[in-house]
């Protein structure tokens, strides 16, 4: 009976709230970096396409970006969380 209610109280933790992890796609979509950005194309910026090129080979370059962004370097200042902002640049990274 305990192993049960250990269970179900773990599951109502995992579905509530923002612990969960959002995929690379979700925060670009969610803190809108697709209204200056796109995948495969330049608009205000870079396309994720054209960035994921240019830091292609450096082993950096999640954390330089990471910076950047924080920053507001080259970029407007992202208001997201580390775990958003690694998530966003490893999608923007791995495309191709």
């Amino acid at each position: 009976m305990k192993a049960i209610v250990l269970v179900v109280a773990a599951a109502g933790m995992l579905a509530s709230g923002p612990g969960y992890a959002q995929t690379g796609a979700d925060v670009v979509k969610a803190r809108g970096c697709l209204n200056c950005h796109e995948p495969d194309k330049k608009k205000v910026g870079s396309s994720f396409k054209d960035i994921a090129a240019k830091y292609k080979g450096d082993k950096g370059a999640a954390a330089k970006l990471i910076e950047k962004l924080k920053e507001g370097k080259g970029h407007m200042k992202a208001t997201a969380s580390d775990a958003e902002l690694k998530a966003a640049v490893g999608y923007v990274l791995s495309t191709k």
